[in-house]
């Protein structure tokens, strides 16, 4: 299998180490294939392809997609480097209010699968970034949230101090105060 997939400490966070073929030609690998995701514990399908490129400090986040339109994420950094964080917004979770956070650069090819249930923030390290995210929902204006970065409760331990922002990203609410309908065992 061209994958490895590891389960992280949050249930339904999934690292995924895809392998590379690589000589002085280059490289070589599969960024998704369905069947090997489906045995490696990712069993929805991905709909929706999303490309970022951000400057250093950028902090994009946290963000999510109210039910029925939630989307799970599956994140790879392509160029340069991120600190990519995604945090439990099931109510009823033992890990509710929990965050992961993981570097992914483009050595080391890593992929953060983030299920539905999950607001999801990455900060730019490298000088520039260009990020790529599969998404098993298509974006909804209408059900699109999100949680303030600096959410005390959360206390996420963001690499780069003074981040820079856009304007929706700079107002969101605390996770205590969101528009969030996800429950633990609620179908999604």
């Amino acid at each position: 299998m061209p994958f490895e997939f590891e389960k992280l400490e949050i249930p339904g966070l999934i690292l995924v180490k895809p392998r590379m073929f690589g000589d002085d030609r280059g490289f070589f690998l599969e960024l998704y294939k369905h069947s090997d995701f489906v045995r490696g514990g990712i069993r929805e399908h991905l709909v929706q392809d999303n490309y970022s490129k951000s400057t250093k400090g950028v902090l994009r986040g946290l963000h999510y997609q109210k039910m029925p339109k939630a989307q799970g994420k599956l994140v790879i950094c392509i160029k340069g480097s991120i600190f990519d964080v995604a945090v439990d917004i099931r109510k009823g979770s033992s890990q509710y209010g929990k965050w992961a956070g993981i570097s992914l650069t483009e050595e080391n090819r890593y992929m953060l699968y983030v299920p539905p249930g999950f607001a999801h923030g990455f900060q730019v390290l490298s000088d520039t970034a260009e990020v790529l995210y599969k998404c098993t929902n298509e974006y909804s204006p209408a059900d699109d949230r999100g949680i303030i970065w600096s959410d005390q409760d959360l206390n996420i331990a963001w690499p780069l101090g003074h981040p820079v922002l856009s304007a929706k990203d700079s107002v969101h609410p605390r996770l205590r105060d969101a528009d969030n309908n996800f429950k633990l065992g609620s179908a999604l």
